[in-house]
């Protein structure tokens, strides 16, 4: 009886990854001086107060669409074209105003890493 060898069959891709994460050795993030290390934590502060308006009006989006079925449950007799409203209300309420508050908030963002002498 002849016994074939097993190899194990691996894309290079893999091996690749896999011998570059062997030769790096461990990966350390590089230290800020410390003027650059204040500017990014007023940076960051200011990223998370401007990031929650934006975020509290997607959670009204989300959840206050169900509060609206739930007050108004005539929203289903409703038709336009024959579809009921509360369904198009779903489906095509919500993306645009994600849109919206996306690039509102991005604007926001982009305004707060602006230094103080261009704004």
């Amino acid at each position: 009886m002849s016994r074939t060898r097993r190899v194990a069959v691996t894309s290079p891709q893999t091996r690749l990854a896999r011998s570059r994460r062997q030769a790096r050795g461990r990966w350390r993030m590089p230290r800020l001086q410390v003027a650059d290390a204040e500017r990014a934590a007023v940076l960051y502060r200011a990223q998370r107060r401007r990031g929650i308006p934006a975020l509290v009006a997607m959670f009204v989006l989300v959840l206050g669409l169900p509060a609206v079925f739930a007050a108004a449950p005539g929203l289903d007799n409703v038709r336009l074209w024959g579809i009921p409203l509360s369904w198009l209300m779903i489906a095509l309420l919500p993306y645009p105003v994600m849109v919206a508050l996306a690039r509102w908030q991005l604007r926001r963002a982009e305004d707060a890493e602006r230094p103080e002498d261009e704004q």
